[in-house]
């Protein structure tokens, strides 16, 4: 009787286990965006901008980019390095120049489709050394429509502009 149960239990585990862990699930498709920042005309020093994806709680998931290559006055982001700090060694965004007023910056932020249309946010900090810090200079939920569309900025930031690049 044991051996029977055994021939017929051990097939079934094994089934079980194969397919419990055999299928792996895909690795969640990444779509890159090309992303317009175009600034206020405010005078000063060059504007640092971190652009941050946020869960549906509302909470820092990844930063996307950030701009502005002098580590120094990262602190000034003050929500976002709040974040930052505790996972600095992961941060694997692309950092570029500061912009001045007036100007404009074009960069590619990589999103994960899983997350669009699905209550995940956009966030673009920004701040200018001696001036303001904006810690929702633009935020927008992450739809399909609004990374296709222009959104304006509260404070440095006059508006950006996301446009999907194609394979």
């Amino acid at each position: 009787m044991s051996n029977r149960f055994f021939l017929k239990t051990v097939p079934v585990v094994l089934l079980t286990v194969f397919l419990f862990f055999g299928f792996k699930s895909e690795p969640a498709k990444i779509a890159s965006y090309k992303c317009m920042i175009q600034m206020t005309n405010y005078s000063g020093e060059g504007a640092y901008i971190v652009i941050s994806l946020l869960s549906p709680k509302g909470d820092y998931e990844k930063t996307l980019y950030v701009q502005g290559d002098d580590v120094e006055w990262y602190s000034d982001m003050l929500s976002w390095w709040k974040f930052q700090e505790k996972t600095f060694g992961k941060m694997d965004a692309i950092t570029g120049a500061t912009i001045s007023g007036g100007g404009r910056a074009i960069c590619i932020i990589q999103i994960p489709e899983d997350k669009i249309d699905a209550g995940y946010k956009i966030r673009f900090e920004s701040a200018v050394e001696d001036q303001e810090y904006y810690k929702d200079d633009v935020e927008f939920e992450l739809t399909y429509e609004s990374v296709e569309s222009k959104v304006d900025g509260k404070g440095f930031i006059r508006y950006v502009r996301l446009i999907k690049q194609e394979d």
